[in-house]
């Protein structure tokens, strides 16, 4: 696979934490412009922001957590020339999933159906790995 196919599902990924970055800022800079928050009251980074502010936050900080793993897998396959046809299909897989965890977060932000779209992507996350291994070890 070109470099340009495995690393395009890396950079819609990190295209998405930027966004929820300036959409993280942008959500604070409203709340503390229409006073809803003071700037001594969150100085210490106290969880004393408004839950619209917190819930695009706390789905911003969620981008560092499992993708962490897919960063990992594609910058160990992609110079160990394992990054093939299922790691590059699988990878926009879990970056549709990341979307969609992303989506539910900011908007209904239902637990459950959230929770159903982290474990999808951590189901393929996790094959993708099994797979990786499998090819590193086995030599398949």
């Amino acid at each position: 696979m070109s470099v340009q196919m495995v690393l395009l599902p890396v950079f819609v990924l990190v295209g998405l934490t930027f966004a929820l970055l300036l959409w993280m800022a942008s959500a604070r800079s409203r709340a503390i412009t229409g006073r809803e928050i003071s700037l001594k009251d969150i100085a210490l980074g106290q969880p004393n922001w408004p839950e619209r502010a917190t819930q695009i936050a706390n789905c911003f900080r969620n981008q560092f957590e499992i993708p962490l793993l897919f960063y990992a897998l594609i910058a160990l396959a992609l110079p160990l020339r394992h990054a093939d046809l299922f790691i590059v299909l699988m990878s926009w897989v879990f970056v549709v999933t990341r979307f969609a965890h992303a989506g539910i977060f900011v908007t209904s932000n239902d637990v459950r159906t959230r929770s159903l779209a982290w474990f999808a992507g951590v189901l393929v996350l996790l094959a993708m790995w099994i797979y990786f291994a499998l090819k590193i070890l086995l030599l398949i």
